[in-house]
């Protein structure tokens, strides 16, 4: 079993292979947490001890017993308000009468086997049927509320699931103020903050910070999980190393606006608490009613952050995206945005599909502006009916001319938005978010649709279900190119933001049932909503609008501590970039897609001959590395915040009989030191071949040394690898090793 109940002791333990979590119930119910961390056996609650803290509170029937027993000091599973307890709160309600706060205390719980679901929200499956649910009911009698504390425990996975289930059992309606999907309390360590910020084509910067006493917040408001901040965050030793050391990530499973609270109290202790942003949030709860809040994931290893993000990538391919596309092998594409922006026909289109079949590619997507009267990103969104201007005689000639080329056809959509031009917003002008008696703000002359309408969300999936069902449409690009302002609509005010997520995800739930033949990709102007939610349910994302592989680097590592390479849309566009101007060689570029879901996004027809078969031989070399680039482990080979000149990374399979090494100048300098490696992840015991070794675009300016044939894992692990000294602009290594059978 990996949740145990010791009645003697009166705790709950939940163990996984390699992590355990220990929670107690204590004195008058209060639910403690124990322990999180490498796995133990054994009862943690000795490592709290009482003390009287000043100015800390005590409960009314202890207070002629104990000073030293106060909510403001204690190690909680779930902190209420304005109970005794000062620190960040997780749950607060107010009732008609005035009355504030939650005091939560234990009442039972109940251990089953499977997976708990929350309705009409994603959660982590469980497809191999291991996992275990742990239900805990806490209450607060005065108040009339109840608070279900879900958890389940992937052994095999070493993930542990939280959410949050707050029900009112009192006789009139309350309001939630705040309801945090998890509240976890760490008394003891020394920990460092790993966060993820950003903005517009740079998401996901990976900054790591001590954490100081007071509050830190991570957060969004914007609506979605935007690009300036994301849902993941973590915590590690101040000493840890992406190969030692405690870490602990913490991942919401929701893309809506979202708060990740930390506080570093007075006795050194800290809490985390995260789940829907609080601000501006309420819903309202009639006698019976309950309320889901977001799944998180939990991970803790000790043996570093490579660990951790191996941990989550496969539990979110395996076991938290259902689309069968998560484990199967993805189209290479080529898009035509940068090679056309909004400036095509049906000839130029059917022109850039004969190249891309040409170059070997398997699907061609039309992106932005095939529908309404779009010539530019300030019309017709809503009109999803063909531009007969660009594309005469509609969808029809050109899906079957692409298709006639042995390829298959993707598509552009934005379907949660609207022009103010559109025959949707004429029609339905109730139907946009906007505020009464005031002009809205618009962002690319974009308005939202008011997903919290149920008619809204109908029209959405009966929009998109006619599309896919008349047209012969194997992949579709989900774009979402603004954030939420102007919040006004049919749902009540507090409510509308949350609803409206709602209303999104029931329509990728049932138009991904619809069609599970479909590849959908997520984006959100690149990467404003790379998160689990949609992982749910597209197992890949758009990473970001920047496509200069420079800037890549960064943004692909920080994407990558939480989330798998294969959710990582990644192409290889034009040089000079669109986006920063740098001019990068065509193989670093492509070295650099590679670390993620494949594909071009440039015009063909500008590159030379030479330009041409080196595709077609990437295209070939990405075919050979495939399922090693989707299901192998990651390990980062550099530190966050090293200064040096390269990044480097490598893939090794589950069975370590094959590794890929992939490396990037990113600073060429004169009389460079040695650039040596040591790889990871390797059977010290086996003995591996080097099939390829592959520099790219560099001016070698000493001839380069033959390898040896092979090599052991541990002479590569532990004695390393010195690659030739490269000169030029950003060249590029790929290294491919495969275990020599016995």
């Amino acid at each position: 079993m990996s949740i145990v109940y010791d009645a003697s002791a009166k705790t709950l333990s939940l163990n996984t292979r390699e992590s355990s979590y220990q929670m107690q119930i204590g004195p008058l119910g209060y639910l403690l947490h124990g322990y999180y961390g490498r796995r133990a056996e054994g009862n943690f609650t000795s490592l709290h001890r009482q003390k009287d803290v000043g100015f800390s509170p005590v409960p009314y029937e202890l207070a002629e017993k104990t000073r030293g027993f106060s909510p403001d000091t204690l190690p909680l599973e779930l902190s209420g308000a304005n109970a005794g307890d000062f620190r960040l709160p997780a749950v607060c309600v107010s009732l008609p009468d005035g009355r504030r706060g939650a005091d939560l205390r234990y009442v039972r719980h109940e251990i089953r086997k499977g997976k708990y679901a929350l309705p009409g929200l994603p959660a982590a499956l469980d497809p191999d049927g291991e996992a275990e649910t742990l239900s805990v009911t806490l209450r607060d009698e005065t108040l009339g509320l109840e608070a279900e504390l879900l958890y389940a425990v992937y052994e095999s996975r070493d993930v542990i699931t939280r959410a949050l289930r707050l029900k009112n059992i009192g006789g009139g309606q309350m309001k939630l103020e705040k309801a945090a999907s998890c509240c976890l309390d760490l008394p003891f360590g020394d920990w460092d903050l790993l966060h993820f910020h950003g903005r517009h084509a740079m998401e996901r910067q990976p900054e790591r910070q001590p954490l100081l006493h007071g509050e830190t917040r991570i957060a969004s408001r914007r609506g979605e999980s935007s690009h300036q901040h994301n849902p993941f965050l973590i915590l590690c030793d101040r000493h840890a190393t992406e190969d030692a050391g405690d870490c602990l990530g913490v991942m919401l499973v929701y893309s809506g606006s979202f708060e990740m609270a930390l506080e570093k109290d007075q006795m050194d202790a800290l809490r985390l608490v995260a789940g829907i942003q609080p601000e501006g949030f309420s819903w309202t709860l009639g006698p019976g009613d309950c309320f889901d809040a977001p799944e998180c994931l939990l991970c803790f290893r000790h043996d570093g952050l490579n660990a951790l993000s191996q941990r989550f990538h496969r539990f979110l391919r395996r076991d938290l995206c259902r689309s069968a596309f998560s484990e199967k092998a993805r189209p290479i594409l080529l898009n035509n945005w940068e090679a056309t922006y909004f400036d095509f026909d049906r000839e130029k289109i059917l022109s850039l599909a004969r190249e891309a079949r040409d170059l070997g590619a398997d699907l061609f997507v039309l992106d932005d502006g095939w529908f309404g009267r779009r010539s530019d990103d300030r019309s017709s969104l809503g009109d999803w009916f063909v531009n007969e201007e660009k594309l005469s005689g509609g969808l029809e000639p050109l899906i079957r001319g692409v298709k006639e080329l042995g390829l298959r056809f993707g598509l552009w959509v934005e379907p949660e938005m609207v022009s103010e031009d559109s025959a949707l917003f004429r029609a339905h002008p109730d139907w946009a978010l906007r505020v009464p008696g005031r002009k809205p703000f618009l962002s690319r002359s974009e308005l939202v649709l008011d997903l919290s309408r149920p008619a809204v969300a109908d029209w959405i999936f009966e929009t998109l279900k006619d599309l896919l069902a008349r047209y012969d449409i194997d992949y579709i690009k989900w774009d979402c190119n603004r954030s939420l302002t102007d919040l006004w609509g049919f749902a009540p005010a507090g409510e509308l933001a949350h609803r409206w997520v709602l209303g999104l995800y029931s329509v990728m739930d049932r138009i991904t049932a619809a069609f599970p033949q479909v590849l959908f990709e997520g984006c959100a102007g690149g990467g404003g909503r790379f998160d689990a939610g949609i992982l749910s349910w597209f197992p890949q994302i758009w990473c970001s609008d920047d496509t200069d592989p420079i800037e890549r680097l960064t943004i692909q590592r920080g994407t990558g501590y939480g989330y798998p390479l294969s959710s990582i849309g990644a192409h290889v566009s034009a040089s000079p970039n669109h986006q920063t101007g740098r001019s990068t060689p065509l193989d670093t570029r492509a070295t650099v897609a590679m670390a993620g879901a494949f594909g071009y996004e440039l015009d063909p027809g500008k590159l030379s001959e030479e330009e041409k078969t080196r595709i077609r031989a990437q295209i070939r070399r990405f075919r050979g590395y495939e399922k090693l680039l989707r299901e192998g482990d990651l390990f980062r080979l550099t530190e966050l915040g090293d200064e040096r000149d390269y990044e480097a990374w490598q893939l090794v399979s589950e069975e370590k009989d094959e590794s890929l090494l992939s490396l990037v100048i990113t600073r060429p300098r004169a009389n460079a030191k040695p650039l040596h490696l040591r790889l990871k992840g390797l059977d010290p015991e086996g003995r591996y071949r080097m099939e390829n070794y592959d520099v790219f675009d560099a001016f070698l300016p000493e001839p380069a040394e033959e390898q040896p044939g092979e090599y052991s894992g541990a002479a590569l692990m532990y004695a390393g690898l010195t690659l030739p000294r490269m000169m030029g602009d950003y060249p590029s290594v790929q290294i491919f090793l495969k275990k020599t059978k016995e």
